[in-house]
């Protein structure tokens, strides 16, 4: 018995390498522009003796980006490259995780826990009800539901298989998600800066309030490094949680002959579990029994900031407010006075945890 390979198959790799890079240089160079420029305001600021405010290139990598999407547009060319944002993303965190102890992880965990129960409560019991009241279809609720509760553009992906939602559905929650991040990088840090928040519980607040993991990570960088590392340890425990939210879905919509019968529903939370969660507790468990040198610690928390220079570079690319407004107006509607509600909460929340919070 002979086993042939095909041409297709022999050169597919090499094929799909060639359509990404196009997409991941250009996500680079953005990347490292807004890091030439941070450097350029801040040497200018030096030689002249000027007291120029510090903006980070995670600002600047999401503004050319968000300029290029809504003036020229992305050419097809570099759009599979382009996708790839929120792989460098899942890379980032778990190279992270050299960064965290495992007490400091469990420290925050006990407290995030709590918050992001909370949270996951009121996102989805408002988003079923806005839905229902805007009489969205439900299954884009449902969609809209895990998005906001849980991680944005991933959980709905997971959510639209699960329950068997049209792409249609899939593309207005993830137009809505991803619009209303884009807005919260720019007020969160003024509201926190407005309330004097520390990096802690700023830190926090967007982890908890903020869907979109790469939007989450870059509100964080935006305020400081320390804000940056809690948001994204807050963000990952909420990501945990994708697996039971998106099977809590599939059960509604299956018991209504809507939705595919889960028979093994272990199996089912393990294919929905952000494996790249498990791969930071793996790399802060390394890190917390000694496994890296200082010197190495510092190497792999260096290549997590340039996985994250891809990332934010690919938030502001992928955020085209004109494709956004073709997607419908009560979809926005009902996101938006969500996110309203679920901001506030979150932020009264982290306020009066604030006490038991680090400095």
């Amino acid at each position: 018995m002979s086993i042939s390979i095909t041409a297709d198959e022999r050169f597919s790799l090499p094929r799909r390498l060639v359509e990404l890079l196009p997409g991941i240089a250009l996500l680079f160079v953005i990347g490292f522009l807004g890091k030439l420029i941070e450097n350029s305001i801040d040497v200018y600021g030096k030689t002249h003796h000027l007291a120029l405010p510090k903006i980070e290139y995670v600002l600047w990598a999401i503004l050319i980006g968000l300029i290029i999407a809504n003036t020229v547009g992305v050419p097809r060319i570099f759009r599979a490259g382009v996708d790839t944002y929120e792989f460098w993303l899942k890379i980032g965190i778990v190279l992270l995780g050299v960064r965290f102890l495992l007490g400091d992880v469990l420290k925050l965990g006990g407290i995030s826990l709590f918050a992001v129960v909370m949270e996951l409560g009121i996102a989805i019991g408002l988003m079923l009800w806005l839905g229902n009241l805007f009489k969205l279809s439900p299954k884009l609720t449902s969609l809209l539901a895990i998005g906001s509760s849980i991680c944005g553009v991933s959980a709905i992906i997971a959510g639209r298989g699960a329950i068997n939602a049209r792409d249609e559905d899939a593309s207005f929650a993830i137009a809505a998600i991803l619009a209303l991040g884009a807005f919260g990088l720019f007020t969160y840090p003024l509201i926190a800066a407005a309330l004097g928040m520390n990096d802690h519980a700023y830190g926090l607040w967007v982890g908890l309030a903020i869907d979109n993991t790469a939007e989450a990570a870059a509100a964080g960088a935006l305020w400081s490094d320390e804000a940056g590392k809690v948001a994204v340890l807050a963000k990952t425990t909420r990501n945990a949680m994708i697996g039971f939210v998106v099977l809590g879905f599939a059960l509604y919509w299956a018991t209504r002959g809507q939705a595919a019968k889960i028979e093994n529903k272990a199996l089912f939370l393990w294919e929905k579990f952000p494996k790249f969660v498990l791969g930071f507790l793996v790399v802060s468990l390394a890190a917390t029994f000694g496994a890296f040198s200082k010197e190495q610690s510092a190497d792999i928390a260096n290549l997590s900031r340039w996985a994250f220079l891809l990332t934010f570079a690919g938030v502001g690319l992928r955020t085209d407010f004109r494709e956004m407004r073709k997607q419908g107006f009560y979809p926005f509607v009902v996101g938006a006075i969500a996110e309203i509600v679920v901001t506030i909460a979150t932020l009264i929340m982290v306020l009066l945890l604030q006490p038991w919070l680090p400095a």
